[in-house]
């Protein structure tokens, strides 16, 4: 069965007036219908980046290699007018700040109209009718699509996004920091819409967020990113609960848990900055924030492993993770698979 998503050796480098800088770097990511995706990570991570590579929506100074299989169709190898009749139809996309993605001169219900028109998906007559039905769907009277973006709340204004993102019946729908801007109450109201939606039509909906908490309430799997490359992944509940790389066990402990005086009082945070992409640290690149890095981290730069014995669908890129050999009994049993030193490259 072809995967509704399937992304193959991703990499993404800009090119700037200092050289060239890698924000990407061999991403494989996979998705089916009607299953939710999470990428996490810090600003710089990598993970908005990879998101918009998609659907090419990166600027002309990205160089992107690999593969975007869309139901088996490669997005990069598209010509335009092709990929322009998949943008929307086939995939579309929810951005971060609904303000400044909509048009503030015309009424909502236009600009959800517009990409129907433009792709033909529904006749001009019955476009209103069709705007009243998806706000209707998202939470928000029909009457609102006479209304302009300033007329609405920030909570609002993402629910007309989200109602956009829908108006030609996608496949794919992508969540870059949808709910990032909006207070805690609106957000729990759009995440649960997000899943509701997802429930019901079956689409698929790859989800970018810092926070892993959200992820964890939304998404069936998260993948979490590093420094350009996924370092861990697998479902939900394990990557959030029992992380198995370091990196991921610190963005998990960044959040204070309620009900919890310990995470409350003594909250716990990542030293340091992410590495520079254009000049990164050889072996693993979180070696120097690694609170159990090992002198082998500086040496070998490791593959997504298995947490637990051959067949799982949890892995993590670390040194103290395989099947003999788990990070909670670090310094216990056999030693990891062999690893390949890294390279250094020449002058």
């Amino acid at each position: 069965m072809t995967s509704l998503l399937d992304v193959r050796d991703l990499h993404v480098t800009y090119r700037t007036g200092d050289g060239r800088v890698p924000a990407v770097r061999g991403v494989d990511l996979a998705l089916d219908p009607g299953d939710t995706l999470g990428v996490a990570g810090e600003s710089g991570s990598g993970k908005s980046t990879a998101a918009l590579a998609l659907l090419r929506l990166l600027p002309d100074t990205a160089d992107v290699t690999g593969q975007v299989l869309l139901e088996g169709e490669d997005v990069l190898g598209m010509r335009w007018g092709r990929l322009r009749a998949v943008r929307w139809a086939g995939a579309s996309v929810v951005f971060q700040g609904a303000m400044h993605s909509l048009n503030p001169v015309r009424r909502i219900g236009d600009q959800i109209a517009e990409p129907m028109a433009v792709h033909g998906t529904v006749p001009a007559r019955r476009a209103p009718e069709r705007v009243a039905a998806l706000l209707e769907q998202v939470g928000l009277p029909s009457s609102r699509a006479r209304d302009y973006p300033h007329q609405l709340s920030g909570g609002q204004r993402q629910r007309v996004m989200i109602a956009m993102a829908l108006a030609c019946e996608p496949r794919l729908v992508v969540a870059d920091e949808a709910t990032t801007a909006l207070d805690v109450m609106i957000q729990a109201q759009i995440l649960a819409l997000l899943r509701r939606l997802v429930a019901e039509h079956g689409i698929g909906m790859l989800m970018i967020s810092h926070d892993l908490s959200v992820l964890a309430a939304t998404c069936d799997r998260v993948a979490v990113m590093y420094a350009g490359r996924i370092v861990e992944r697998g479902p939900a509940r394990e990557v959030v609960h029992e992380p198995a790389h370091p990196y991921a066990g610190a963005l998990s402990a960044a959040f204070p848990r309620i009900g919890d005086p310990a995470s409350r009082l003594a909250p716990r945070g990542l030293p340091g900055d992410p590495p520079d992409p254009a000049d990164p640290p050889p072996g693993c690149v979180f070696r120097p924030r690694c609170p159990v890095a090992e002198a082998v981290c500086a040496t070998v730069d490791p593959p997504l492993w298995p947490v637990v014995p051959a067949g799982s669908d949890h892995q993590a890129a670390c040194v103290h993770v395989g099947p003999a050999r788990p990070l909670t009994t670090r310094g216990e049993g056999a030693a990891p698979p062999a690893l390949a030193p890294v390279e250094e490259e020449g002058p």
